[in-house]
């Protein structure tokens, strides 16, 4: 008998009626033959809830950091509440199920409090239970430290908590249930014409989930990537016998049969570029910058320098996230005594536009398709990066939606 791991976001179980419906969809997987393993989130808008109790709980009002372990005592207590719940209903349906928490299973994190990481996952008592006959309702997001402490995995968290318990049951698959029916070309809020993939390969999915996707976290499709695991993203907002054949398969690229040059196109608002002006044109300048940033933990995007007219020096720009720009503001003028940089500028009224493929490797022209069709519609490009399957270009953010309708377009992706 197969073994299946599903998954329940925040809005698959935000109220009793949702949690039954779930139930009802966990019901139709055992009737299919399966041994079932379900993850679930905490409520649509507990966690906000949570954390911002601990914000209040501190001294003088200061709050708890999300480094501290009490932090993850009180963030956690979300998906425990609806563990219970979800086995509540499972046994008043007359099936046999039984809620976990991290700690019982176990899963083993590292001690990062608040961003933790699965160390360890022993399978021997989760299968001991499916094998029983019985459903594992687990609490997602959370894991115990070596010294038996609870640990929060992070945003998302309950993702990877799924993929990683998938890996360690070998499940024959992990079913994401969320509040869309699978992974689109594009967001069909944008794009009415954008389509369901049937199949997507770990390697985009990944670039879709780091480049403004929300439908899957992005280290969940990174350990999925590494376990080699199946991953079915489908909707929840569906009663039992809905759902057959819908979703999307995120798999191993050698599984998809037919390769498109481009799969998707994502888009990211959340983007602010930096300005440095006046840089000198020396080795080591780079450095010291990203050195900086690193340390303070500001991720930098997208990054390009040119030369200044004043001879021997350079201009720079790069991008963080909207949350980090101050900050890395802030970093960057503590550092300009030492550098002799003339400037520094931010603006957040910036956004990210991708095209993303595993057909990008073997065909040309991918580029000055996108360069033209943005050109087409006006669009001036600020900035570009490039990986293997990806290219990505900065724009201003008022042009946003139009840049994606004409991308999806210019690559057929509306045919599909």
């Amino acid at each position: 008998m197969s073994r299946l791991v599903m998954k329940f976001g925040g809005t698959s179980v935000a109220d009793l009626e949702r949690i039954r419906r779930v139930a009802r969809l966990v019901n139709a997987e055992l009737e299919a033959g399966h041994q079932v393993a379900v993850v679930v989130s905490a409520m649509a808008g507990k966690t906000n809830e949570l954390v911002a109790w601990t914000d209040g709980a501190g001294p003088a009002g200061q709050g708890i950091e999300p480094s501290d372990d009490e932090y993850d005592t009180v963030v956690a207590s979300g998906e425990q509440v609806t563990a219970g719940l979800l086995a509540m209903v499972l046994r008043n349906m007359g099936i046999r199920a039984k809620s976990w928490l991290g700690w019982q299973i176990p899963i083993i994190a590292d001690d990062a409090h608040g961003r933790a990481r699965i160390d360890d996952i022993p399978p021997e008592k989760l299968a001991a239970a499916l094998d029983d006959g019985q459903v594992a309702v687990i609490a997602g997001f959370q894991g115990v430290t070596r010294d038996g402490r609870i640990a929060t995995l992070g945003r998302g968290g309950s993702d990877t908590s799924a993929v990683a318990i998938a890996a360690a049951l070998k499940a024959e698959r992990c079913d994401i249930y969320t509040d869309v029916d699978g992974v689109y070309t594009t967001d069909p809020r944008i794009e009415s014409k954008a389509r369901r993939l049937a199949k997507i390969s770990f390697e985009e999915m990944l670039e879709m989930a780091s480049l403004g996707a929300k439908v899957l976290q992005t280290r969940s499709v990174e350990l999925a990537m590494a376990q080699k695991m199946p991953v079915r993203v489908l909707s929840s907002f569906v009663e039992p016998g809905e759902a057959p054949g819908q979703g999307t398969i995120v798999c191993d690229e050698e599984e998809i049969v037919e390769k498109r040059i481009v799969s998707g196109v994502a888009y990211s608002r959340d983007e602010a570029k930096i300005s440095l002006f006046g840089l000198p044109d020396h080795p080591g300048v780079s450095s010291v910058i990203f050195g900086r940033l690193a340390d303070a933990n500001v991720n930098v995007d997208m990054i390009v320098q040119s030369h200044a007219k004043t001879q021997n020096t350079a201009n720079m720009e790069f991008t963080v996230g909207k949350r980090d720009a101050a900050r890395a503001v802030e970093i960057v003028r503590a550092a300009q005594s030492e550098i002799g940089f003339d400037d520094v500028a931010v603006n957040e009224d910036v956004a990210k536009v991708s095209v993303i493929g595993v057909g990008m490797r073997s065909h040309a022209g991918v580029a000055k398709s996108m360069f033209s069709a943005l050109a087409d519609k006006g669009v001036n490009i600020q900035v570009i990066s490039t990986s293997e399957i990806k290219i990505s270009v900065l724009i201003d953010a008022a042009y946003t939606e139009l840049a994606v309708r004409a991308l999806h377009a210019a690559y057929g992706l509306d045919q599909l």
